[in-house]
């Protein structure tokens, strides 16, 4: 049997990890120990890529490399933080359907995972889906990846998805006049569309224009979008992956691109341990989402 191996190009894409910081681990601790192709380019191992890509997740919540190199495996995974986030009474009353949900994905039945999601976004009306569903069941799909038992297929199933239903969603809102205008987007490296898709869908709900520019968005093209579309807000969006030490200094750079006049919020579970910045709204649930885009309707002209 074959064991998949991939180039460098394709590890660090999947791992974030810089070829040369791949050659110099190489040289320095001795792993990875790629194999070489006909041609005496390095191949890599598919076991030594999760490893890398589990080296990479703990090395942003602050691990030093050599530390975590010479750590075995099964203490490695033992480090990963399996987050168990505060549950509310709506995520205890329906954790029972979510289960049901989680189990489609882990079954690969895209169709029985869109009908059931159907059903719900009916049922719950899309404010509702968005915080009682979608929200939480973002939450156990991390939790899952985190702890193994979600592949990344599964969870990337689950995303593209839960996507298309939250699309369709927003789509079929009624148009006309709104305020205020919102430009959503996230910044380089932050790839994690979902909970823009939330918020947008909130948001609309609420009367607000949104202007969806997808994720990682350089700073000089958000400032540039945020002109050109005269936008009234720019939120960004922050998972728990994204690494929290970057956060307040891109909020202060993208702070001093902007026009003095535009509002800059972030949000997403990512900035719930930030320091305040000037300038800067922290949004940390969709309530708190929601009660900031209150306060702007509700602010004089």
């Amino acid at each position: 049997m074959n064991t998949p191996s991939f180039n460098i190009a394709a590890v660090e894409r999947d791992t974030g990890l810089s070829k040369d910081v791949l050659r110099m681990w190489e040289r320095r601790y001795g792993f990875p120990v790629p194999d070489r192709d006909a041609n005496g380019e390095r191949c890599y191992p598919a076991e030594q890529v999760d490893r890398l890509r589990l080296i990479k997740r703990l090395m942003d919540q602050g691990h030093r490399p050599g530390k975590l190199i010479a750590t075995p495996a099964e203490e490695l995974t033992a480090l990963a933080p399996r987050r168990s986030a505060p549950r509310d009474s709506h995520d205890a009353a329906t954790a029972e359907d979510l289960g049901e949900l989680l189990a489609l994905i882990k079954q690969h039945d895209a169709a029985g995972y869109q009908q059931a999601m159907l059903q719900r976004l009916a049922r719950q009306g899309l404010q509702r889906f968005v915080q009682d569903t979608v929200a939480p069941l973002t939450r156990r799909v991390g939790e899952a990846w985190e702890d193994g038992s979600f592949e990344v297929f599964e969870e990337h199933l689950f995303t593209e998805l839960t996507k298309r239903l939250l699309r369709q969603a927003i789509a079929a809102l009624p148009g006309g006049p709104r305020r205020p205008r919102i430009l959503l987007t996230s910044v380089p490296e932050e790839q994690h569309v979902l909970g823009l898709l939330m918020v947008e869908a909130l948001f609309a709900l609420e009367g607000a224009e949104c202007i969806p520019l997808g994720t990682q968005m350089p700073l000089l093209e958000i400032g540039r979008a945020a002109s050109a579309h005269r936008a009234d807000i720019v939120a960004l969006s922050f998972s728990v992956a994204f690494p929290q030490r970057q956060i307040p200094g891109l909020l202060q750079q993208l702070r001093l691109v902007l026009a003095p006049e535009i509002a800059l919020w972030a949000g997403g579970g990512g900035v719930a341990r930030v320091a305040k910045t000037d300038g800067v709204h922290l949004l940390v649930t969709l309530d708190d989402a929601l009660r900031a885009l209150h306060d702007w309707h509700a602010a004089p002209p």
